[in-house]
């Protein structure tokens, strides 16, 4: 499909969605961010729904200014897959033990490593810039400052939630690594810090949503959330970037026999800010729940747990900034999804995948999330496909 666009007090919502099967909080939230001045428009994906502080599957193009509680609470998170050399042929019977060495290499939830890892001893890790992004770190809000160590040692670990790492085949039998994370404690902890400090700014009393406190542009506020808000971004590439390694280490020891070769990694963020120009002005946009999809930008968008996700190139379509879904997008929220499900629901709807059945993942369940073939159908006009992938095991903290 291509949009329908639905008015907006100052830019008109573009929406890759049926309006009428977008919940009412959700709308709300679109129609109060295309109140404010700074805004120069508004795409909105296939898998929006609502969100904390700002729409889920929502692109804000914004010149001047930049709404934090529109980035989230996790800055920079997203995705990475990579091809392999293995196939279907070469996997054991029972994946469990491939699924424990993971979850060994890797901590999950709120786990973290013993020590920090030396990316140098990283098979094929890109080392470059490494020492310059820590020393940055001194440089980030003094109110987080303190947490440098844990920021040290959650680096290449996973988190909870909808966060996942995944073992896949295609539809010709090629095994894929997908992973799915952010910037972790300390990406939370500086989004929260700046979405309090643009809450008490006198510019922003007057909305009719304080979720939506912008900083300015050439005001010191800005300057900082800005150098925040990037060294954030970078942390969670990073992140993935180190448990991507981990990964790759793991299946190279598992399939010692086929001599596991890895394909360039494919990686974007799809909550994060970037600077871009369009109709000849020099823009923010933001993207809560949205990769970039720029005509040959790889992108990864996943489903659920039990379901499987598309590898797509970006058709590079002005009207959505260049945006694509990230991923299905939930259809209830985690709590209806509890009181909804059972464990044996899960077992039912993760049938064929090694994973985690039970009541601590029971709100990831696949019925919980919109149909990922669905919404990958109403962004024809944003994205070509390019692999289809199902999970055969999935980690989830």
């Amino acid at each position: 499909m291509s949009y329908v666009e639905v008015p907006g007090a100052n830019v008109p919502i573009r929406m890759w969605a049926d309006p009428s099967t977008v919940e009412d909080g959700a709308m709300r939230q679109l129609h109060n961010v295309a109140t404010l001045p700074w805004i120069k428009g508004l795409a909105v994906m296939p898998d929006v729904h609502y969100g904390k502080g700002a729409t889920v599957g929502s692109v804000i193009a914004m010149q001047g200014a930049v709404c934090p509680a529109a980035v989230g609470v996790d800055i920079g998170c997203g995705m990475s897959a990579v091809r392999t050399s293995l196939t279907a042929n070469d996997l054991p019977g029972d994946l469990s033990r491939l699924r424990s060495k993971i979850e060994q290499a890797i901590p999950v939830g709120r786990g973290m490593h013993d020590d920090m890892v030396d990316p140098g001893r990283l098979h094929g890790f890109p080392t470059a810039g490494w020492d310059d992004f820590w020393s940055r770190f001194d440089g980030v809000a003094d109110a987080v400052r303190f947490r440098r160590d844990r920021a040290a040692k959650q680096m290449g670990s996973l988190g909870s939630g909808n966060h996942f790492i995944e073992f896949c085949l295609d539809e010709s039998g090629t095994v894929w690594l997908m992973l799915h994370s952010g910037s972790r404690n300390i990406g939370k902890e500086l989004a929260e810090h700046h979405i309090g400090e643009a809450r008490k700014l006198p510019h922003n009393q007057g909305l009719v949503d304080r979720d939506l406190a912008v900083f300015v542009a050439d005001t010191p506020q800005m300057a900082a959330y800005r150098n925040d808000l990037f060294w954030a971004q970078e942390y969670a590439k990073y992140n993935r970037a180190i448990m991507m390694a981990l990964f790759q280490d793991v299946v190279r020891k598992e399939f010692k026999k086929a001599r596991v070769t890895f394909d360039q990694v494919i990686s974007c963020h799809h909550n994060y800010v970037a600077e871009e120009r369009y109709d000849g002005m020099d823009l923010l946009v933001t993207r809560k729940g949205a990769i970039r999809a720029g005509s040959g930008d790889f992108g990864i968008i996943p489903g659920s747990m039990g379901t499987g996700s598309y590898i797509v190139k970006g058709l590079g379509n002005a009207a959505s900034f260049n945006s694509a879904s990230h991923g299905a997008g939930r259809k209830m929220s985690r709590s209806a999804a509890k009181r909804r499900f059972t464990t044996r629901d899960l077992e039912d709807q993760t049938r064929g995948v090694e994973c985690r059945k039970d009541s601590g993942v029971v709100d990831e369940i696949p019925g919980a999330y919109k149909p990922i073939e669905k919404v990958i159908d109403q962004q024809r006009d944003l994205v070509q496909v390019v692999a289809k992938l199902k999970q055969v095991v999935c980690v989830k903290g």
